[in-house]
């Protein structure tokens, strides 16, 4: 009879983390006929004048942009801009190579997004069958799947929910019953000591806190040779709010590849000290 592997989770944000920039840069916003750094420009002016949040701007700002450059944004649409996303070195195989390391020490390692980005671009990226659950900003769509507005605007507090969601194997945004259920650590489907959450700066500060704190490991990622993502992720090591620091290559030997082995290393290192203990 096969052993049931112990699940552990991964959680990634996207944009600096998987891929060196913002999605919607890619082709999007030039489709728009903007320079990326004008569009969030204006998001910001938008967020600051009515002192919302910035990804609802982003959002808005994004449906806005479209209508008036007459830019098709059905569902199909948008997934479509999600093939032409840039990943980091080493990325396409990344996941492949990480189960297989964790199946071998008897772990079923699952793999999430938490973006503030858009899920339907991440649904639309070449590494989307390797997700678990995609948790990302979202739009509405109207009976001939148009977007008409935002649905999900996930900022860098409220993605600590989606950790508390596969914490607690409540999956889905609109299941609010489940979440707030009490439910015992120990009959919990992912302890947060079996969990790990990558991510490249202050955004994702919340996330990182969480789970470190709570017993599993966090791990911050620069673009390499990039002098002011290396300070960024420094700094929140000196601040105990992560446990390793790494450049964003995920290829095979690289550190960020060295540093998430060695955290499965001791996840099932502590499964086993709990298997033989007597009253397991």
């Amino acid at each position: 009879m096969s052993r049931k592997h112990t699940e552990v989770a991964i959680a990634y944000d996207f944009d600096g983390t998987l891929s060196p920039t913002n999605m919607q840069e890619f082709n999007f916003i030039p489709d728009l006929g903007m320079k990326p750094k004008d569009f969030w420009a204006e998001v910001n002016r938008l967020s600051e004048a009515c002192d919302g949040d910035p990804i609802l701007a982003y959002l808005n700002l994004m449906l806005q942009k479209a209508k008036a450059a007459d830019l098709p944004i059905r569902r199909n649409d948008i997934k479509k801009y999600g093939q032409d996303i840039e990943l980091f070195d080493g990325v396409a195989d990344w996941f492949q190579r990480v189960n297989e390391y964790g199946r071998q020490r008897g772990l079923a390692v699952k793999h999430y997004i938490v973006s503030s980005g858009i899920r339907e671009m991440v649904e639309g990226s070449p590494i989307a069958g390797h997700f678990e659950h995609v948790y990302a900003s979202a739009f509405l769509y109207d009976a001939n799947d148009v977007a008409i507005a935002p649905a999900v605007a996930l900022n860098y507090t409220s993605k600590t929910q989606c950790l508390f969601r596969i914490n607690k194997g409540s999956l889905n945004l609109w299941d609010n019953k489940l979440i707030n259920a009490y439910m015992p650590q120990d009959e919990r489907p992912v302890p947060f000591s079996r969990m790990l959450y990558l991510g490249d700066g202050e955004t994702d500060v919340p996330c990182m806190r969480l789970v470190k704190e709570q017993g599993g490991h966090a791990l911050a990622v620069y673009k390499p040779k990039s002098r002011r993502g290396k300070a960024t992720a420094e700094k929140l090591h000196q601040e105990g709010r992560v446990n390793f620091v790494a450049p964003a290559d995920y290829r095979d030997g690289k550190l960020v590849e060295t540093q998430v082995q060695a955290v499965l290393d001791r996840i099932a290192a502590d499964v086993h000290i709990q298997q033989l203990s007597p009253s397991s």
